[in-house]
C-alpha cells in the first residue's frame, strides 16, 4: 500500500479523464466530452479527490491543455495532416468529441491494457473519423521502430500527438523518439508538453512530486528549446497556458492568500519578466529542421 492517490503513470490517464469529466458537467464548459466520466471510472474520481491542494493547478491546465490542443490539431488539419499518431493516447477521446473529417486517419497506441479498458468502455460508439488502436509498447526500441515504419509506410503528412507522455521518459528516452520522427519526414508535426524549470519547482512546494512519486517527471531539461533543435526539431508555435487561459476567459486563480503575494510581487517586476511568468507551461508544435546545406 501507499498513501499516494498514484499507483504508475497509466493512472494519470484516469486522473486526465476525471478532470475532463468534472469540466463537461459545468455550465460554461470549454468543451464537453460526454464519454471522459464513463472512462474514468470510479479510479478516476478517487484520484482527483484524494490529490493534494495543490493539485488545481494540474486540474486547470488539462482543461486549458485540452483546448490548446484541440486547436492545434484543426490548424494542421487545414494544413494538410492526413494522419494524427497518438502515442500514449491513454483515455482520450477526439476522435469521437471533435468535429473531424471523416476522412482522417486516426491512429491510438498504447500499452495493452489500456486498449483494452478503452474498446470495452467505448464498444458501441462511433468516432467521427478513421480511427484505429493498436498494443504497443513504445519503449521497446525494436516496437516502436516497426510500429513508426509501418505508419510511415501507409500516411502521407502525419502529426504526432505526445499529451502528458514526454514528462515521464527520461531523457535518453525522449532523444531516441524525437530521433525515430526525425528521421522520415512523414512525420510533419509533433505536439510535446513544455515545463519551465520554475515548473518543477512548484511541484516539489505544493507535494505534487510527492503525491506523483510512483509516476515521477523524468525530462527535466535546462534548456528545453536546446535539448530539440540539437534533435533536429524546432517550435512552430508554443501556446503557453496561462496567456491561451485569458484568451479562454479560465484564468489561473490561486488561493487568496498567495494571489495577494503573486500581486505584490509582480507589480514591481519589469514588464518582460511578467511575460516570462505566463510562459511556465505550455504545448509546443515542434518540426522538422531543414538539413544545412552543409549536412
Amino acid at each position: 500500500m501507499t498513501d499516494s492517490p498514484i499507483q504508475n503513470v497509466g493512472d494519470t490517464a484516469f486522473m486526465v479523464a476525471a478532470y475532463r469529466a468534472v469540466e463537461s458537467e459545468r455550465p460554461d464548459a470549454l468543451f464537453r466530452d460526454l464519454l471522459a466520466d464513463r472512462l474514468a471510472g470510479e479510479r478516476g474520481r478517487k484520484i482527483i479527490a484524494n490529490l493534494p491542494k495543490g493539485a488545481f493547478v494540474g486540474g486547470w491546465s488539462v482543461i486549458i491543455r485540452t483546448c490548446v490542443i484541440d486547436r492545434l490539431i484543426e490548424t494542421a488539419i487545414a494544413e494538410g495532416v492526413d494522419t494524427i499518431l497518438n502515442l500514449g493516447a491513454g483515455l482520450d477521446t477526439r476522435p469521437y468529441r471533435m468535429d473531424l473529417p471523416a476522412s482522417l486517419r486516426w491512429i491510438e497506441a498504447d500499452f495493452p491494457h489500456m486498449i483494452e479498458w478503452k474498446e470495452t468502455k467505448l464498444a458501441g460508439e462511433t468516432a467521427r473519423c478513421r480511427l484505429e488502436r493498436i498494443a504497443v509498447d513504445l519503449g521497446d526500441h525494436a516496437q516502436r521502430e516497426k510500429f513508426l515504419a509501418d505508419v510511415a509506410a501507409s500516411s502521407q503528412k502525419t502529426l504526432v500527438l505526445t499529451e502528458g507522455v514526454i514528462p515521464y521518459l527520461t531523457p535518453e528516452e525522449v532523444a531516441a523518439l524525437a530521433r525515430d520522427l526525425k528521421s522520415n519526414p512523414v512525420f510533419h508535426y509533433w505536439i510535446v508538453d513544455y515545463f519551465a524549470p520554475e515548473t518543477y519547482r512548484y511541484r516539489r512546494r505544493k507535494g505534487m512530486t510527492r503525491a506523483m512519486k510512483n509516476a515521477p517527471f523524468r525530462f527535466e531539461p535546462a534548456d528545453f528549446f536546446g535539448f530539440f533543435r540539437d534533435l533536429g526539431w524546432q517550435p512552430k508555435v508554443t501556446p503557453y497556458l496561462a496567456e491561451e487561459s485569458e484568451q479562454l476567459r479560465r484564468p489561473l486563480v490561486f488561493p487568496w492568500p498567495f494571489r495577494m503575494w503573486i500581486k505584490l510581487v509582480t507589480f514591481f517586476m519589469p514588464p518582460a519578466r511578467r511575460a516570462r511568468m505566463k510562459q511556465f507551461m505550455g504545448y509546443v508544435l515542434l518540426e522538422p529542421m531543414a538539413a544545412s546545406p552543409s549536412a
